[in-house]
């Protein structure tokens, strides 16, 4: 059974959280796409991350992986292969698609293929024009301005 919300009472209170409630809106449509192959998420670092996805029976060059404004997607299609011999056939290979969406400032780092695992590792970079920076407070401004006024305030008397 799948909930939908209604973020319009939300577009009334709030500007430029668009992006947000497109997110949302995109988290529960997902939601309704097969989970498999399984995967996981794991924060590695303050700033890094890595998805694991199980992948047994594909091979490299059966993975595509692409990145495109802030959009992960990896999908995997296997190449077919003669079904006849198999008595039993139990390692699943059909094709399958899984999207990332990924915050600003987070870009793919590298992917590897170990043991059926694929790893794909991420990394935020924060820009030094967006990180905090300190700012130096200097009272000889201050001084300045005060010192006008006094002379002013003597002219009048």
């Amino acid at each position: 059974m799948a909930t939908s919300y209604d973020y319009a009472p939300l577009f009334r209170s709030s500007v430029g959280f668009d992006r947000i409630f497109n997110l949302l809106e995109n988290a529960q449509r997902a939601r309704s796409i097969s989970d498999w192959p399984p995967y996981d998420i794991v924060k590695t670092g303050d700033d890094s991350y890595r998805i694991s996805i199980a992948v047994a029976g594909f091979a490299q060059d059966d993975l595509d992986i692409t990145f495109q404004s802030n959009l992960l997607t990896v999908t995997g299609k296997k190449q077919e292969t003669p079904s006849e011999g198999y008595l039993h056939r139990g390692i699943a290979g059909r094709p399958f698609e899984h999207r990332f969406e990924l915050a600003d400032h987070v870009r793919v780092n590298g992917a590897d293929l170990k043991n059926g695992l694929l790893s794909i590792d991420l990394i935020r970079e924060i820009p030094e024009a967006l990180k905090p920076r300190k700012i130096d407070i200097q009272a000889s401004n201050l001084e300045r301005s005060a010192v006008p006024a006094q002379i002013e305030a003597q002219k009048a008397a």
